[in-house]
């Protein structure tokens, strides 16, 4: 591991950017985390820091206090290693083995082409600077590095809590730096599979259509802002054309991470007449991109008719029922806000996104990442997306179940927080809940006196190639953390 030579000067936030930097080396999407891990647990060794490192990845640090602070109560800070893989069409990258390019654009940091990282890694960058000595004076520090956040929050439901002696916890997983989020969403993943038959007959004219160029985005922070999904745009738009023009499905794939808002789609079909359908989509997408919010402008629908030479590659197309039934199946599934919140003004309470569309030869396989902070909402999610692929001939299979975390009216940490913001910056930030997932609501599950609020700089895009980090705002959100711990007791 790369050691550093620098002297850290105070709180300075340059020991949290070259850590972001060094964590940036290393390929660390989710289920790939073990050599984050083997850094993590490389750094703690040479500064002589106790360390765990379990099955599933995870590393807890833990930096005894100062001399001066053993009274003090132990604080445990906490964010995850793994990052959603997302790049553009057009970017070469390996999330395997790539490091990610990162780019300096004004006050802003951004990768070049793919996910930046800093959800979460800036956190892990915040922790590493606090364990390598960025403050003279503190109290026990427990910092928690968890794994598979993005698919599931498998980390967090595999760490051993006894290990834990802190109460008091700060997350580093949030991206508004002038909010201290207070509460959660829990939720759940559903895998549908709906079986279709193919035929070997004369497949006519085959055509590649392809959606590209939609804002996307995280689908919990950004379902409520109004931007289409690829995944049920396309079915809209296939089914649409199913009214004039005969179409049997080839192939429908779309989005890579199911708590991303799809980017993108592609369909395959097969047509009698290749240049009707093209004329009447390209008709049709000028129609729909009338509905699309700004963010979504640069969105782009293209239809190709494939040679002969393309078309020997393909499965052969679907029978008619097959086709009919999977559109309608993805055109109809509950899809985005579902239900605002009654006691919390502009709140969502309840939401879907179909993240991610497969086609394999025997059936169309979707991938739904269903949210709420109401548990009943998630057991009636169950049940109902079952009864769905019951009635399309398909299955449901749940899995990766993560609770909610509740507001809780008593937190010395939320009020040191607040008190070290306002008097650094003369303002105080808002107290909120968020339709994201976080590990916090699964860490109260697990130890229910634990105090807890989640904080983090401002960062835009997550979840897509579009996501780029404020750099002041990692500056302010950096110093308000160290005065809090500068004057926890």
């Amino acid at each position: 591991m790369k050691q550093s030579n620098r002297l850290l000067c105070g709180i300075s936030p340059e020991s949290v950017l070259y850590y972001f930097e060094e964590i940036s080396r290393i390929p660390r999407g989710s289920g790939n985390e073990a050599a984050v891990a083997e850094y993590l647990v490389a750094f703690a060794r040479e500064r002589d820091l106790y360390c765990y490192r379990d099955a599933a990845n995870n590393v807890l640090i833990r930096k005894a206090a100062t001399p001066d602070r053993t009274a003090a109560p132990a604080l445990l800070l906490q964010g995850h290693t793994d990052m959603v893989c997302e790049k553009n069409g057009a970017t070469a990258h390996d999330f395997l083995t790539d490091p990610i390019h990162l780019v300096k654009d004004g006050e802003w940091l951004r990768a070049e082409g793919t996910t930046l990282g800093g959800d979460d890694g800036i956190a892990v960058a915040m922790m590493l600077a606090l364990l390598d000595g960025a403050l003279a004076s503190h109290p026990t520090y427990e910092c928690l590095f968890t794994t598979e956040e993005e698919t599931g929050m498998g980390g967090a439901i595999a760490f051993d809590y006894s290990l834990l002696t802190a109460r008091h916890m700060i997350n580093l997983d949030s991206e508004e730096e002038d909010q201290i989020t207070v509460g959660c969403a829990g939720g759940l993943r559903t895998d549908l599979t709906l079986p279709v038959q193919r035929i070997a007959d004369e497949r006519g004219e085959t055509c590649r259509i392809s959606l590209t160029g939609l804002c996307g985005g995280h689908s919990g922070e950004n379902i409520n802002c109004g931007r289409a999904n690829a995944n049920n745009l396309m079915a809209r738009m296939l089914c649409a054309l199913q009214k004039d023009h005969e179409l049997r499905l080839i192939s429908i794939d779309g989005g890579s991470k199911d708590n991303a808002i799809p980017r993108e789609c592609e369909a395959i079909v097969c047509t009698r007449n290749a240049a009707a359908v093209a004329m009447a989509l390209m008709l049709l997408s000028d129609e729909i991109g009338g509905e699309l919010v700004e963010e979504d402008s640069g969105c782009t629908v293209r239809c190709e008719r494939l040679d002969t030479a393309a078309c020997a590659a393909l499965l052969p197309p679907m029978d008619t029922a097959s086709t009919h039934r999977v559109l309608a199946a993805l055109n109809t599934i509950p899809c985005g806000v579902l239900r605002m919140s009654m006691q919390v003004p502009g709140l969502v309470e309840y939401s879907r996104n179909v993240g991610v569309l497969k086609t394999e030869e025997t059936a169309v396989c979707l991938t739904a990442s269903s949210r709420s902070c109401r548990e009943s909402l998630l057991d009636h999610t169950e049940q109902s997306l079952a009864d769905f692929a019951l009635l399309c001939g398909g299955t449901a299979q749940h899995r990766n179940r993560y609770p909610g975390w509740e507001y809780a009216p008593d937190s010395a940490v939320r009020t040191a927080y607040l008190a070290a913001y306002t008097a650094l910056y003369g303002k105080t930030p808002r107290v909120a809940a968020i339709h994201a997932g976080l590990e916090c609501g699964y860490i109260r599950k697990q130890i229910p006196d634990m105090d807890i609020i989640s904080i983090g700089p401002d960062m835009q895009g997550i979840h897509s190639p579009d996501e780029r980090l404020h750099l002041p705002s990692v500056d302010r959100v950096w110093r308000a953390l160290c005065r809090v711990i500068d004057t926890w007791n």
